[in-house]
């Protein structure tokens, strides 16, 4: 294994599944730092805005609802709003050129917007909209700004879900032309953001960048605002009444943060990257008994990865590393 290689194994970070932002930030200065954070207004997404302009950064937030993204975020010193949909490549497009004309580097990006088991919706040219928001959008989005996330040296963190053991890339229908299942769709948009990282970490470390996906854990934020009441009752994630049946089972939005905060930040990730993340720490590579733990090989396939990056820069027609 070459030097520039992380293990997907446990390195003993300290921190764990009831961390919080806040405390995996304690010791850490962002003053003069510049952070961009997708989806940093709803859900886990302003918790961990909220945090890194605690810990001094400046986040720009990019938004699709600027009305509903500058509510959520009022009261939090150090933050910016543009405008940002990242189903439409047009908009992600206008975004970064409007990023780039301030002439600022990016010392971090966390890729943490998405939408998750949707009824069958198209977006664009009838891709399928979540591999199309939560992957592609994503995709577009680091590469027309590489040329501030190469000067600024930043880490780039892709936020996942441990719903990527549902589904590796289809290859044969990646926009699910046949027998669309959301849940599915889901893992296989999921999939993608581990695989993302993993070629956008092999492409960018020797250019001082470096990449992470991760889990963030199982939190009740907006993101289930596609399930019915009664689906999550029946998974067994509330009761009748909207109430959690195991807490404990759950984190908080801030405990949710905490992995992209820490995979953003942590010292004790320098000259790593590739890897995927889970409860503040690397993860283990997923076990053979069906559990929801770990990384799934087909989402780390350095093969899986390469492939998936044409195919998305040929879906999107960027490519930041094109020759």
């Amino acid at each position: 294994m070459s030097d520039s290689t992380t293990p997907q194994h446990k390195i003993g970070s300290g921190f764990g599944a009831r961390s919080t932002a806040d405390h995996v930030l304690a010791d850490i200065d962002l003053s003069g730092r510049l952070a961009l954070v997708t989806g940093g207004y709803s859900g886990i997404g302003v918790e961990t805005t909220r945090a890194l302009a605690k810990a001094g950064a400046r986040v720009v937030v990019p938004a699709r609802r600027v009305g509903a993204a500058q509510e959520g975020l009022a009261g939090i010193e150090g933050v910016e709003v543009d405008e940002l949909d990242l189903g439409d490549l047009g908009s992600v497009r206008a975004f970064a050129e409007r990023f780039l004309a301030s002439g600022r580097n990016l010392d971090i990006v966390i890729d943490s917007a998405g939408i998750m088991a949707c009824p069958e919706t198209r977006v664009g040219p009838g891709w399928e909209a979540q591999f199309a928001t939560n992957h592609l959008g994503h995709f577009a989005l680091v590469n027309r700004l590489w040329p501030a996330i190469e000067a600024g040296g930043a880490r780039v963190v892709s936020v996942s879900s441990t719903g990527h053991h549902a589904s590796p890339i289809r290859w044969d229908d990646v926009h699910w032309r046949q027998g669309y299942d959301k849940w599915e769709a889901y893992g296989q948009a999921k999939t993608a953001n581990v695989l993302f990282a993993v070629e956008l970490d092999r492409l960018g470390r020797e250019r001082g960048v470096r990449a992470f996906s991760l889990h963030p854990g199982g939190i009740l934020t907006p993101l289930q605002r596609h399930l019915p009441k009664q689906e999550m009752v029946e998974r067994g994630w509330i009761d009748e009444n909207g109430d959690l049946l195991h807490p404990e089972a759950f984190k908080t939005p801030q405990q949710g943060a905490a992995t992209q905060v820490w995979a953003a930040t942590s010292p004790q990730l320098d000259g790593m990257g590739g890897v995927y993340l889970e409860d503040c720490d690397i993860a283990e590579p997923a076990p053979a008994d069906g559990s929801r733990l770990g990384v799934k090989e087909w989402a780390t396939d350095p093969e899986q990865a390469t492939r998936l990056w044409a195919l998305s820069a040929e879906l999107t027609g960027v490519d930041a590393f094109a020759a």
